[in-house]
């Protein structure tokens, strides 16, 4: 079975948001939990800490014209506050693991999950909105395990712009990064921490790839071309990752898959095929890998989970794709990036 490296998941935020579930012990699963991961071949993730939208304390979320809708700023205080129960949740599953899953800080851990019997997770943090103004916590999640960073999610923060939700439009809304966010890229090429530009506005996106010093990653986005989501890539965003050397993820969410923007979870395996063999045809195979988004979206019942990803593999398989190819989709595309950044 060829090992997976998977590029995102929302596990943390689940599970802080619903007692009932446990990734470890696999109770109340959705998409993702430990046994199912192994039985499938899945070896390593990014484990994303994401602070969840609360209309108390937050903005009301605007709409424009019905098309666009984000949420309000998040303040620090209640960033810090739940980005410090994901860290422990995440610590937690580790201890009570007993070695099958295991948090990994550098690519040599990741690499040697591949090869046995456990499953590495990468700390990820989807949005910065822990992070305060001079950068101190950045070093502190640094110590903690963070080596994955979005600068936002769809919504605006201290750093820069997320795009808002929306079809028949592209990313090119707002305005880039701010003077703090130029700074929190160039200290995460310091650290070595990956900079994932997923959930950013196209003028934010275009900052990170001037200022990068490593290669820039859309940890879980397709192709705008196929599905004219807000959060896909435009070819000229697809260029721009390739010259970074970076790679892209396939999204398995169907709003992101298919060519209407619906939500109708009938979408064929064949339509994430699609999205693959456009971004291989614009990035070239070392640049392309998975990204699921399991537990943050809805996705094609022949998924239904991460027990479906042997289905993906074998539709790659029967397109065509060599073994090496689907090899490097699975797993050693993902390495030879965190390689290049988080050392």
């Amino acid at each position: 079975m060829i090992p997976i490296i998977d590029g995102h998941n929302d596990v943390l935020s689940r599970s802080w948001e619903n007692e009932n579930f446990d990734f470890i012990a696999g109770s109340d699963p959705r998409h993702l939990t430990l046994g199912w991961a192994l039985e499938a071949g899945m070896r390593a993730g990014l484990f994303a800490i994401f602070i969840p939208p609360n209309k108390a304390e937050e903005a009301r979320p605007r709409s424009f014209g019905g098309k666009l809708s984000t949420a309000g700023a998040v303040p620090l205080e209640r960033a810090q506050r739940i980005a410090a129960a994901m860290f422990s949740r995440l610590h937690r599953y580790a201890e009570a693991a007993h070695g099958r899953f295991r948090i990994a800080r550098t690519a040599s851990e990741l690499e040697a999950a591949t090869s046995n019997d456990y499953l590495a997770g990468i700390c990820h943090m989807e949005g910065a909105e822990p992070i305060d103004r001079n950068l101190r916590a950045l070093d502190l999640y640094y110590q903690a395990g963070l080596r994955s960073l979005g600068i936002v999610w769809s919504r605006t923060n201290r750093f820069a712009t997320g795009v808002p939700f929306g079809f028949d439009m592209t990313p090119d809304i707002g305005p880039g990064l701010t003077e703090a966010g130029r700074e929190l890229v160039r200290r995460c090429n310091d650290l070595g921490i990956l900079i994932d530009v997923s959930h950013l506005n196209d003028r934010g996106f275009r900052d990170v790839v001037r200022i990068s010093r490593a290669p820039v990653v859309a940890s879980h986005s397709n192709a705008w071309a196929l599905s004219k989501s807000t959060r896909n890539l435009t070819d000229e965003q697809l260029s721009a990752i390739r010259d970074t050397d970076g790679l892209v993820g396939l999204n398995f969410g169907v709003p992101f898959l298919r060519p209407d923007g619906g939500t109708d979870e009938n979408t064929p395996v064949d339509r994430m095929r699609e999205h693959i063999d456009y971004l291989v045809e614009h990035l070239g195979i070392g640049r392309v890998a998975l990204g699921s988004d399991f537990d943050g979206v809805a996705i094609p019942k022949e998924i239904g989970s991460v027990r479906g990803l042997p289905a993906l593999i074998e539709a790659l398989r029967r397109a065509g794709y060599s073994e090496d190819d689907v090899e490097k989709i699975a797993y050693r595309n993902w390495l030879r990036v965190l390689r290049a950044t988080i050392g």
